[in-house]
């Protein structure tokens, strides 16, 4: 049964998705905050963890994909993921009371209360941690350092127009976890990799900012999406030509050759098509091209693969 102010369904998620349908009622609310009814964060999260493995892997040409890995960071991300949304929606509660979007959201709505999202989100940090400690020292106390830029992300909207900065560096640093484990440091094809996503989540965080630029600019909160304003598809079409620029060199200076480069390019004819029909003012449009980057980052990592196997 709807109540007002305990809505079914949260704007920003998909209609008919698993946990609308499937989730017991007790668990909606804490699924809506950890946004498992919107996968595509946490691979997006995932997919440079793989790229950082799939270079390690054609760097030491001795070893194999290490897929019992790329299974712990899968898990790690999700967790991780949920645990950013939650921390995040704490703090933002009072900007998401604001926003057509995301007043819907389980704190502002009233279905989960401050108190409990806290508790919700120490349950994920810590199970994130037991998974983390399957992996190497040195991976453990980077994976430690990163979450300094989690706990930094949500404030940037307030004092910076580059939130989406920030945002990369979260989410890239899997490129350089994915590598550590493998190899107990970090080197320059990782670095590499690491850069390269930092340009490609700008770009694709600022096409989702899309959705909210006449709400932000009415309370005041900051985006690259504003700040590029009539600019937005050329500058975002840089930040992609460099992104796959720093992959390619990542991935060259790794050991790979003609493969990866020739498969690499169902990822750069994806990002090329996303600018060329970017459209904010058809509906849905801003979201479809930036799903696409779930894609994107699964043809990387197969084009990597790819070259591996060869």
């Amino acid at each position: 049964m709807s109540h007002a102010n305990h809505p079914d369904s949260v704007a920003d998620a998909q209609s008919g998705n698993w946990v609308d349908r499937y989730a017991p009622d007790w668990l909606k609310p804490y699924a809506r905050l950890a946004r498992w009814d919107r996968p595509i964060g946490f691979w997006l999260l995932f997919w440079p963890c793989t790229w950082g493995l799939a270079l390690a892997a054609i760097a030491m040409s001795e070893r194999d994909f290490d897929l019992p890995a790329a299974i712990l960071m899968l898990i790690g991300a999700v967790l991780m993921r949920g645990a950013g949304c939650t921390f995040n929606d704490i703090i933002d509660r009072d900007i998401d009371m604001q926003v057509a979007r995301t007043r819907s959201r389980p704190i502002p709505s009233g279905a989960v209360t401050s108190r409990d999202a806290l508790a919700f989100l120490i349950a994920q940090t810590l199970l994130a941690s037991v998974v983390l400690f399957e992996l190497n020292r040195f991976t453990v106390v980077a994976c430690v350092a990163s979450l300094v830029l989690v706990a930094i992300y949500p404030f940037m909207k307030r004092i910076t127009w580059w939130p989406q900065l920030f945002l990369g560096l979260a989410f890239s640093y899997g490129a350089l976890i994915g590598w550590s484990s493998q190899t107990g440091s970090f080197a320059m094809p990782a670095l590499l990799a690491c850069l390269g996503t930092i340009l490609w989540v700008i770009g694709y965080d600022t096409i989702y900012a899309l959705q909210d630029v006449e709400d932000d600019a009415l309370i005041g909160v900051r985006s690259t999406a504003r700040l590029f304003g009539d600019k937005t598809k050329p500058i975002v079409a840089g930040f992609y030509v460099g992104a796959y620029a720093l992959w390619l060199a990542a991935a060259t200076l790794a050991g790979a050759g003609i493969v990866f480069a020739m498969f690499s390019l169902v990822a750069a004819g994806l990002l090329a098509w996303q600018v060329q029909t970017l459209d904010k003012d058809v509906p849905g449009n801003v979201l479809a091209r930036f799903y696409a980057n779930h894609y994107v980052g699964m043809a990387l990592v197969l084009a990597l693969l790819a070259d591996w196997v060869w």
